[in-house]
């Protein structure tokens, strides 16, 4: 078949078609965004209303005056207040002993040495500022020259001020089960 329409009138009716595409394009969206409009109002206005009821509320509350405390429950209040300073001045005053501490014993050890345990110590002297502050170790140690080398190892660090190593400890010649005294600096 042969298309007997003139080109200019092509044109126009391509024109139109895309005009007509473009109106009902639009036409839809928009219907669509209406839709979702009408969709979302009830929502909107309820949590309005629900922020509205809470701010009123808020408000009131506010102006109301606090009820007082009965006697009980002041002296529970009291009593937690009292524990808890009594905790936080033992915090203040708690010393710990620092890995660098320990990594300085552990660095020390010969491998015929075996510790068994280590324990921090406070003597109260009076004042808690005085309080002297000691580690005890405890362990087995395979001679008596490895023993020996230990304390003098540990008297030779700038970590600890003091080693204690009673001579008692030297009475078994061997697999000797000793306890020092260290002091940190």
């Amino acid at each position: 078949m042969i298309n007997l329409i003139p080109n200019q009138e092509k044109k126009k009716k391509v024109r139109d078609f895309y005009f007509r595409l473009t109106t009902v394009t639009l036409f839809v969206f928009s219907l669509a965004v209406l839709i979702a409009l009408v969709a979302m109002l009830p929502a909107y206005f309820l949590s309005s209303v629900k922020q509205n009821l809470a701010a009123e509320k808020l408000g009131s509350q506010s102006i109301e005056p606090v009820p007082l405390l009965d006697q009980k429950t002041q002296t529970i209040v009291d009593d937690l207040n009292s524990r808890l300073n009594l905790i936080e001045q033992a915090e203040e005053n708690k010393y710990l002993v620092s890995v660098k501490i320990i990594n300085e014993i552990m660095l020390k050890k010969m491998p015929d040495i075996k510790i068994t345990q280590i324990l921090y110590e406070t003597e109260a002297k009076g004042l808690p500022a005085q309080a002297g502050k000691k580690i005890s170790v405890r362990g087995i140690a395979r001679s008596r020259e490895e023993l020996l080398l230990f304390r003098r190892a540990l008297e030779d660090n700038i970590a600890f001020t003091k080693v204690d190593l009673p001579i008692s400890n030297f009475v078994k010649g061997s697999n000797i089960q000793f306890s020092l005294i260290l002091i940190p600096s």
